[in-house]
């Protein structure tokens, strides 16, 4: 009785035909809310935190019991949301320049397929499309999906000493690279502090991969990718890897629209993070020979 005179409401209503035996239900009522409570703070104190069925402090089954299904469906995910997306990657080689990697071609559950053109087929160092003025940096493969506004691109080019000054690759820091290459990154006619100022590194960190390092960054551009774009915030947002062989730097990119990064963004990581330098077979040719070579 003390109980229920603790969880009772502050006042009864007596506006009814029978007040006696209304305030008799409202008790009853009272009762039943106290031993809810009850039991749910025995169950949260009961149950231990390495109990997997515990979230929050709840037990799923006593929850469930209770029939609070709303508070399950915000402790405990549906697997549908947890499931990951079943992507279907392809994959490039090139043998030219041995190196190799998988993008995303198709989203069977959302019936999506993804609308890549080769824009530059794999060539060699010599032949490919400078990025800037001094043709340091140069496009060696691409391909864009126009429909989507992805980009995926492989350049090629020497380090740049401004940033990258010591011989051993395996001291190198990942946002000194970022800047080497982001450096020589540019079709206009400025001075590599100019080209930096472009860009924004968001993050840079070194991975070893197969012994070798391989460092990876993430930036923004912030000059609008469109002529006709009207929003003033819209950039383009990147994320690349780079290795080096020979004394070049081997870098491939990916890039959307940013407005677009938290659909696409985590296909375009898989991507980059695929990038691998392959063992030279016969037919690669290294950036350095024939650089006259323009076919």
């Amino acid at each position: 009785m003390a109980m229920a005179l603790l969880c009772s409401p502050s006042h009864f209503t007596t506006h009814h035909h029978n007040p006696f035996f209304r305030n008799q239900s409202r008790i009853l009522l009272s009762q039943k809310k106290c031993k809810l409570k009850e039991k749910i703070m025995a169950c949260s104190c009961a149950c231990s935190s390495s109990d997997p069925s515990l979230q929050n402090g709840f037990c799923r089954r006593d929850l469930v019991l209770f029939g609070l299904s709303s508070s399950i469906s915000i402790a405990f995910p549906s697997s549908e949301i947890l499931a990951e997306e079943d992507l279907k990657m392809a994959s490039v080689v090139d043998e030219i320049n041995a190196y190799t990697y998988s993008y995303p071609a198709e989203l069977p559950s959302k019936k999506f397929l993804f609308k890549w053109v080769e824009s530059r087929k794999p060539e060699r160092y010599s032949s490919a499309a400078p990025l800037s003025p001094d043709a340091r940096l140069r496009i060696v493969s691409e391909r864009v999906d126009i429909i989507d506004n992805l980009i995926l691109s492989v350049s090629i080019g020497p380090p740049n000493l401004q940033f990258v000054k010591s011989k051993d690759k395996n001291t190198w820091a990942a946002k000194d690279v970022a800047d080497s290459v982001l450096s020589d990154k540019s079709s206009l006619r400025v001075t590599s502090t100019q080209r930096l100022s472009e860009s924004s590194i968001l993050d840079a960190h070194a991975n070893e991969i197969d012994g070798e390092p391989y460092w990876f960054y993430e930036y923004i551009v912030r000059k609008s990718p469109t002529k006709n774009a009207q929003e003033s915030n819209l950039f383009r947002r990147y994320i690349a890897s780079t290795a080096e062989r020979d004394g070049y730097l081997y870098s491939l990119s990916a890039s959307t629209l940013s407005k677009q990064w938290d659909k696409m963004g985590p296909y375009l990581e898989k991507t980059v993070a695929s990038f691998r330098l392959l063992p030279p077979t016969g037919d690669y040719v290294p950036p350095y020979k024939d650089p006259w070579r323009f076919w």
